[in-house]
């Protein structure tokens, strides 16, 4: 436990399990909304605001949650109003974020590549104490988002059409979702970095739906996953000296495939359990399914 001695690794840690709790935390919605991608859309996006910081010798963390949330704003727009061509426009904020942040921070007097790269595949090293501040303050908004509203997010993310005509602001919700993506990538950049933060906020949601038949569990377990994927990259990356990102989704993609393949005995006894409880002469298509109500499915 040598390494709690250090600072950088107080920050970084505490980093870790913030990251661990808000990406698994928005991603369930992204993942249900069938928006897996949109993390990593931002994350180039984030970029910008990255070489802005540089340029401007401002905070990264903070220029990088203002690029990036006008980026999920215009995303947002351009589902809603792009039909036709939406695709291509999305494509060119994606590469122009890129290009955009790998343009400003060579531009800037005491930026380089070197600088970006930490910002693009995390950095145990380089996570200040104004960064954690700013971290922390981030995190908190999208803590009190995803869990003071999940019975909204919910509703939208399953049914947009019947969320309308129960009269909640479903455009709203959505761009909310949005931007609440937006400043979790701006949380997790320091630590995963920008382009593999969509994987924490995808993967850990996918690993806990092989073992969990509710929204509420499957929130839990994906939360839990990702702290202890992120904390144990942390550490495996002081001590083996390896890129903290990569650890972390590698570690995350090993816990996905651990839990499928427990899930798969366990979904061949749910079934087995089933047919034997299955009616004789009753055929399973037949039968009366029982339904449950939305609070129930959100298990809230």
């Amino acid at each position: 436990m040598e390494f709690l001695d250090y600072a950088f690794m107080q920050r970084a840690l505490l980093a870790a399990v913030l990251v661990g709790v808000t990406a698994p935390a928005i991603g369930i919605y992204l993942v249900q909304r069938r928006q897996a991608l949109m993390g990593d859309g931002i994350g180039h996006v984030a970029m910008t605001g990255v070489g802005l910081g540089f340029l401007l010798s401002a905070s990264p963390v903070w220029m990088a949650t203002g690029v990036s949330v006008l980026g999920a704003i215009l995303m947002e727009l351009i589902r809603w109003y792009g039909r036709t061509r939406g695709d291509i426009a999305l494509a060119m904020l994606f590469y122009g974020g890129m290009a955009g942040g790998v343009m400003f921070i060579n531009l800037a007097p005491t930026g380089s590549t070197a600088n970006l790269t930490s910002y693009l595949f995390g950095s145990l090293s380089t996570v200040s104490q104004s960064d954690v501040t700013a971290i922390c303050l981030l995190a908190a908004f999208v803590v009190l988002v995803t869990l003071g509203l999940r019975r909204q997010l919910f509703a939208v993310s399953q049914d947009e059409e019947f969320a309308r005509v129960t009269g909640l602001p479903v455009r709203a919700l959505n761009l909310l979702t949005a931007v609440t993506a937006a400043v979790t990538v701006t949380v997790a950049m320091r630590v995963v970095g920008l382009l593999l933060v969509s994987a924490l906020m995808v993967v850990p949601v996918a690993a806990a739906q092989q073992l969990t038949r509710s929204f509420a569990a499957t929130f839990a377990l994906a939360v839990a996953l990702g702290v202890t994927v992120t904390i144990s990259g942390t550490i495996t990356s002081y001590y083996q000296d390896v890129p903290p990102g990569a650890t972390i989704v590698l570690l995350t993609i090993a816990a996905f495939v651990l839990l499928t393949a427990l899930a798969t005995p366990l979904a061949r006894r749910r079934a087995r359990a089933l047919a034997a409880a299955q009616p004789p002469g009753d055929p399973a298509e037949c039968s009366i399914p029982v339904t449950r109500g939305a609070a129930d499915e959100v298990g809230v």
